[in-house]
């Protein structure tokens, strides 16, 4: 017998559901529907969990429609595709991109931005570009998630959010560089534009706050000062290139005070890398008067402000914010992989831990905990 054309089947496959906010999420068999025009149904090989996620799932996302299928930091193969895609076929490896790249769009246009908004009201509310989800589950249609949607076996994204990448990458590494380490790295390369021998503070080292270790690193800064109330995280922070690691526990003043101390008038560049304004202030207040520069790259709480008094930019310090690293993502994503395949950035020592799917809720917990940078589910 001829073998099943399976492009235009519905798959059922295995997903992590996330029901209602505040609940584990709960592995359940659902169907994928087809891809339709301009559209790619992805075989999801790994996915890694992010702090994204995890604020999504607890409710406070304003954005956050459920149930949902979440997950955006994901590789894997492309098992079909919708009418009028050109540039991908079935069998290309891959990574689905929460930020697309349409390439006519005004911002795709612009060399000065990465915000690709073609698809933008649509994937905020949890759908494909007409306005429909490729998920159900027990006769419930389940909603996307920031476009990519990888915690799970198959899943249906736009063509333009899908990075066609080297064949030979392992995909239980290079899943990573679908947010967090593109982010982290990109922020100091493209966003601040680092410079060699720059002094640079970082605040928060998580993952992204260690790949923005990495690109001040790459960019040939010659003092990294990470910052971080867990000094367990110091150790693993001066193996991606940090000089020194301070906690801001152990002083008696402001953290901005002693940083201006140490680096005799403030640093050159500062990154805040955990989205708590408070902090994004002292890291905008340790940047040198005249020049220094402040990165934002954490993602507050909505309804947060910042605050810091207006001097301090008029004394010459900048302010500026950073949403996937700033890369062009269909045309940037490859080249990262590249880069990684070269041994020119790192990718494999930011995954501390491996999972099964069904354990993916413990990914979650070592993440709360801080005993995982990046934990992997091999789906």
């Amino acid at each position: 017998p001829k073998p099943v054309d399976m492009a235009n089947q519905v798959i059922k496959c295995k997903a992590a559901v996330a029901w209602e906010a505040g609940k584990p999420l709960s592995i359940e068999e659902i169907e994928v529907a087809p891809p339709k025009a301009h559209e790619v149904r992805i075989k999801i090989i790994a996915t890694a969990v992010c702090h994204t996620d995890a604020y999504t799932l607890s409710g406070a996302d304003p954005e956050g429609c459920f149930p949902v299928i979440l997950g955006h930091e994901g590789a894997g193969i492309v098992e079909s595709v919708g009418e009028g895609v050109t540039k991908l076929k079935a069998g290309d490896t891959v990574i689905p991109l929460y930020i697309p790249q349409c390439g006519e769009c005004k911002f795709c246009l612009n060399p000065k931005t990465n915000l690709c908004q073609k698809i933008r009201v649509t994937q905020g509310k949890g759908l494909m570009p007409d306005g429909t989800s490729r998920f159900t589950c027990k006769g419930k249609t389940i909603l996307h998630y920031m476009g990519t949607s990888t915690f799970s076996e198959y899943t249906v994204v736009a063509d333009i959010s899908v990075a066609k990448i080297d064949p030979l990458a392992p995909l239980d590494k290079v899943c990573l560089l679908g947010c967090g380490i593109s982010t982290g790295y990109g922020a100091a390369v493209n966003t601040a534009k680092v410079e060699p021998g720059s002094v640079c503070a970082v605040f928060g080292l998580g993952g992204v706050g260690l790949a923005v270790i990495m690109g001040c690193k790459v960019a040939g800064a010659s003092r990294i000062i990470g910052v971080d109330i867990n000094k367990d995280k110091f150790a693993r922070a001066k193996e991606f290139g940090a000089t020194e690691c301070i906690n801001p526990q152990d002083f008696s003043k402001p953290i901005q005070e002693v940083l201006i101390e140490m680096t005799d008038g403030g640093v050159d560049y500062s990154f805040e890398c955990i989205g708590n304004v408070k902090v994004m202030r002292a890291a905008l207040e340790a940047c040198h008067k005249g020049w220094g520069v402040s990165v934002v790259v954490g993602v507050a709480a909505s309804g947060e402000e910042i605050a810091t008094r207006p001097f301090q930019l008029v004394t010459g310090r900048t302010w500026k914010g950073t949403a996937f690293g700033g890369w062009k993502s269909v045309e940037s994503v490859p080249k990262l992989v590249s880069e990684y395949m070269s041994k020119k950035i790192k990718v494999d020592e930011f995954v501390t831990h491996n999972l099964s799917f069904d354990e993916i809720n413990k990914a979650f917990e070592l993440m709360h905990s801080g005993k995982s940078i990046r934990t992997v589910v091999k789906i």
